[in-house]
């Protein structure tokens, strides 16, 4: 469900996703970085891993950049980046808790809070620009680093 939200967030909000630009769960065990083996146990997704390759950067534009971050810091560091790891690789989302940790469970649960109910918030309805929004998100950035 996590990972689903940031890959609707990026269809929505960055460019839209296509047939065969998300890359989840593999059973290849071959990995260009030590990161990419979470892909094996479904707990990372790559989103158009052919533009954004390992070690690959500055793949984003400025204003995708804001909302990768404004993600970022709505699932409270539940997902973390690829873009943040060595090497890079800006396709790369995964899952930075432990299964059943507090954050991973409050987070699933404000996502299916906006699925139950559609309204203002959730994917398609956020702007990464809004003032608020982007100051929580460099605000979230600073901790995180």
């Amino acid at each position: 469900m996590v990972l689903l939200h940031v890959a609707r967030r990026f269809h929505d909000e960055i460019d839209r996703l296509r047939d065969g630009d998300v890359h989840g769960w593999v059973g290849e065990r071959r990995i260009s970085a030590e990161y990419e083996s979470n892909y094996l146990s479904g707990t990372a997704i790559a989103i158009r891993p052919l533009s954004y390759p390992v070690g690959a950067t500055n793949g984003l534009y400025p204003n995708e950049l804001v909302v990768v971050r404004d993600i970022l810091a709505e699932l409270d560091g539940v997902v973390v980046w690829g873009g943040h790891l060595a090497p890079a690789k800006e396709s790369h989302f995964e899952i930075g808790v432990k299964p059943g940790h507090p954050r991973l469970k409050g987070v699933a649960r404000k996502i299916a809070g906006w699925v139950e109910a559609p309204g203002d918030e959730g994917a398609g309805a956020t702007d990464a620009f809004d003032p608020k929004r982007r100051s929580r998100a460099r605000s979230f950035a600073r901790r995180a680093a």
